[in-house]
């Protein structure tokens, strides 16, 4: 009788568990995290053209799409616009470093998302108790 042993190591391998991550981590090292499966939270816009997970609600107000990833938006994202747009949310998704979105304007791009949760503040603490 043969036996046989085969070694799976994590050279190569893909997780199925995302990488959390910060949108600033995303934005000053794009090249690290590019290709990775990552979980990452922001400030979703849903608008023609302009699907992007921002740092801050001031951030989209104020236009400043280098604070952004371009969001490659599910169908059911699409579907659901108001629950998502204009929302914190938390995303999985792949990270491309390469592409920059609609007209290459933001800095990264996430797609293939797999999860999309809006994404809820903690209750507010009452005055001086912590």
């Amino acid at each position: 009788m043969a036996l046989s042993l085969i070694v799976v190591t994590g050279v190569g391998a893909q997780s199925s568990e995302p990488l959390g991550v910060s949108l600033i981590q995303l934005i000053a090292n794009p090249e690290k995290y590019d290709g990775k499966f990552v979980r990452v939270i922001g400030y979703l816009r849903l608008e023609f053209e302009g699907n992007a997970l921002y740092l801050h609600r001031e951030d989209d107000e104020a236009a400043l799409i280098k604070n952004a990833i371009w969001v490659d938006a599910t169908p059911d994202m699409e579907k659901n616009r108001e629950k998502f747009d204009r929302k914190y949310v938390l995303l999985e998704g792949r990270f491309d470093a390469k592409h920059h979105g609609h007209m290459d304007l933001f800095s990264g791009e996430l797609r293939a998302i797999s999860r999309a949760d809006v994404w809820y503040p903690r209750p507010a603490q009452k005055k001086g108790l912590r």
